[in-house]
């Protein structure tokens, strides 16, 4: 179960949710998540009351184009399914919703069965 939060700087709705599309067949390819386990939070910043600040960290050259991509899961997955995973992520970003590959950033935190509840109060993945 992939928790997916996208934010963007004056991003159309219609490329927004492309790019959520994208990552979610991305999550589907790269590491196996089933086509109804999507849970994403698509966020587009107008750039005044709010906004993305990015730099050149490690040489990279970003700009207003940036997307942030977080993604939170159960920890388990191997480092190559993660570089597979950014590959695909920032291959279908640049295909689908027209974002440079240089402004694709993604981070994943992953957490423990415990950590998840999806309704009704109960931890589904403790029982």
């Amino acid at each position: 179960m992939p928790l997916v939060r996208i934010d963007a700087l004056r991003m159309p709705p219609s490329r927004l949710e492309a790019l959520g599309d994208a990552v979610h067949q991305a999550l589907m390819e790269s590491i196996g998540f089933p086509a109804d386990d999507r849970f994403q939070i698509l966020t587009s910043h107008d750039g005044t009351t709010g906004t993305l600040r990015h730099g050149t960290y490690l040489d990279i050259p970003r700009d207003d184009g940036i997307v942030y991509i977080d993604i939170t899961m159960r920890a388990s997955r191997t480092d190559g399914q993660k570089r597979k995973l950014y590959a695909s992520i920032c291959a279908l970003a640049h295909e689908r919703a027209d974002v440079a590959p240089h402004n694709v950033f993604i981070v994943v935190h992953e957490n423990t069965p415990a950590d998840w509840s999806f309704g009704h109060g109960q931890a589904q993945y403790l029982m």
